[in-house]
């Protein structure tokens, strides 16, 4: 592990988010010390909503991560900023024209997949529009299996794709695609449709940042 931050770095995360599972995976790739605060996204009315926690996030959404005084939010931005300031291991490949091919697996899933299929969607769904529960999980596995179609196609055969999204070794896209892959299995997608996904999850959970950053492997699991 690298020495520790001259700051402190301060997580605030809910186990089960797949947008703090991505930061929790890019700070144990780049081997930096940080401590968890649970922030509960059911509890208490949701404790995002937390004039405290609004107040450092005015989204009330996690992750957030506090590094010295400064609060820096939005999982995407964050982890480029840990490849700004620790740039090494570097979670983006040294050319542009890889580190485009990588930023647009992540934005698949960050920014395509994962905002239809959030919390949030699915509470106004079901307080607002009161839309039962086997609808509301048609709905995440409809979006979830339409991008990952697209990724799968993305991913299989392509002459940058080895062992894990880019090459050798694992990066950003990881970051963003074994967090999801977490979720599909949770509402049930069968992932043999799509093996190469399956396959670079596999390499990605058998290393230690990857195992460490595992949901039920955080201390507010529940």
């Amino acid at each position: 592990m690298r020495d520790a931050p001259s700051e402190a770095l301060i997580l605030y995360s809910y186990w089960r988010s797949s947008a703090a599972y991505r930061v929790r995976i890019g700070l144990n790739l780049k081997g930096l010390p940080y401590r968890t605060v649970a922030v509960h996204l059911l509890k208490d009315g949701g404790q995002q909503h937390a004039e405290d926690y609004r107040q450092m996030n005015p989204q009330q959404l996690v992750p957030t991560l506090q590094h010295g005084q400064r609060h820096l939010t939005q999982s995407l931005a964050i982890l480029e900023y840990l490849d700004d300031v620790w740039p090494t291991p570097a979670l983006l490949p040294a050319t542009a024209r890889e580190r485009q091919r990588v930023r647009a697996l992540a934005q698949l899933v960050a920014c395509d997949i994962h905002p239809l299929n959030n919390l949030r969607v699915l509470q106004y769904f079901e307080h607002e529009w009161h839309l039962p529960a086997p609808e509301r999980e048609q709905w995440v596995k409809h979006w979830i299996m339409d991008g990952f179609a697209a990724c799968e196609a993305l991913l299989a055969g392509h002459p940058a794709t080895g062992d894990f999204c880019e090459g050798n070794a694992p990066g950003f896209a990881d970051c963003c695609l074994v967090p999801q892959v977490y979720n599909a299995r949770r509402f049930g997608v069968d992932m043999a449709a799509y093996p190469t996904l399956a396959h670079i999850e596999a390499n990605c959970l058998a290393l230690p940042a990857f195992d460490a950053a595992r949901p039920e492997n955080q201390p507010d699991a529940t």
